[in-house]
């Protein structure tokens, strides 16, 4: 099995750079992985307008898996505590606890799919631990799997992607 995780967060982003970074990655299939994806900060990204919006504008299919998103209780201690260590350490003993990826179907993983979370870049996010651990499974099962972070590059303001990637 072939497979770009690609992750992205709807925070700091127009809608014109969101859907086109996905467009532009080729991404076929969007995987939520918010605890509440109807909050009221999520503007476009929100439920069920994502879905719509996916669908007409860029004919990708959205899916939800709450397994993967982060307790109320680590959200509210790392706002608290802003310690990113723990908050990591706390997600990861989540997810054990949860049995992922082991309990995950990776055929919902194969071409290229997107996490979708809020923050604007991956580095202190759940869908880059997410997408590490989905690496991780998809090499103990022999799957080629990379991971692509798709952030704009905001220096230039203009909607111009930037695309870094994880091997």
């Amino acid at each position: 099995m072939e497979s770009t995780i690609c992750t992205i967060g709807f925070a700091g982003k127009t809608a014109e750079e969101f859907f086109g970074l996905l467009v532009e990655a080729g991404v076929t299939r969007l995987i939520d992985i918010r605890e509440n994806r109807a909050g009221q900060l999520s503007a476009f990204a929100k439920y069920p307008d994502l879905e719509f919006f996916l669908a007409r504008l860029c004919g990708i299919a959205y899916f939800y898996e709450p397994r993967l998103a982060p307790s109320l209780e680590i959200r509210e201690t790392y706002r608290t505590r802003k310690d990113w260590p723990a908050y990591e350490s706390a997600f990861l003993q989540l997810m054990k606890e949860r049995g992922v990826p082991q309990c995950l179907d990776l055929a919902m993983f194969a071409g290229t799919v997107a996490l979708l979370c809020s923050e604007p870049g991956p580095e202190q996010c759940h869908r880059r631990l997410v997408a590490e651990l989905l690496r991780q499974r998809g090499v103990e099962l022999k799957c080629n799997m990379k991971i692509l972070h798709l952030t704009i590059n905001k220096k230039k303001q203009s909607s111009r992607t930037k695309r870094r990637t994880f091997e």
